[in-house]
């Protein structure tokens, strides 16, 4: 008997939306969660080479939580590129500035160091709060 391998077309992707609530969750497994669903690899077409990952929309960014003293003693690194250009920043400085980029960080992480990397960020929709405008693309949503 012989065994075939299925690779799926790249015209024959379909996305599909998905609604994430980060109010009172851990910000790791949650960030688990959306690289996941970026990815594909729930799905039971997923190929490796393809980019076949749905749309995660990502509603209470600023209510995520974190264990230990995470708050107080992560800390974000950023450089300009200049020397002395080193920023650092802690999880309680990002959050009052940006709560938006907990996630994204996290997530981005998350993903394969690979070309595919840009293209599943950009299908990431990440807000503070439970308003967003996405709702359109939410009629079926998937909750989880």
């Amino acid at each position: 008997m012989r065994q075939i391998t299925y690779m799926h077309k790249s015209a024959a992707i379909e996305r599909q939306w998905h609604l994430v609530d980060a109010a009172d969750r851990i910000l790791g497994q949650v960030a688990t969660e959306i690289a996941v669903k970026l990815i594909g690899k729930g799905k039971k077409e997923y190929t490796p080479h393809l980019d076949i990952g749905d749309y995660v929309v990502v509603i209470n960014a600023a209510k995520v939580a974190v264990t230990g003293r995470k708050e107080l003693d992560k800390t974000y690194f950023t450089h300009s590129g200049i020397p002395g250009g080193l920023r650092k920043r802690s999880l309680s400085e990002l959050r009052s500035q940006d709560s938006t980029k907990i996630i994204i960080h996290a997530v981005n992480n998350m993903l394969p160091k690979n070309k595919l990397r840009a293209d599943r960020l950009k299908r990431l929709k990440v807000y503070a709060d439970d308003q967003h405008s996405h709702a359109a693309q939410l009629q079926e949503i998937t909750k989880g």
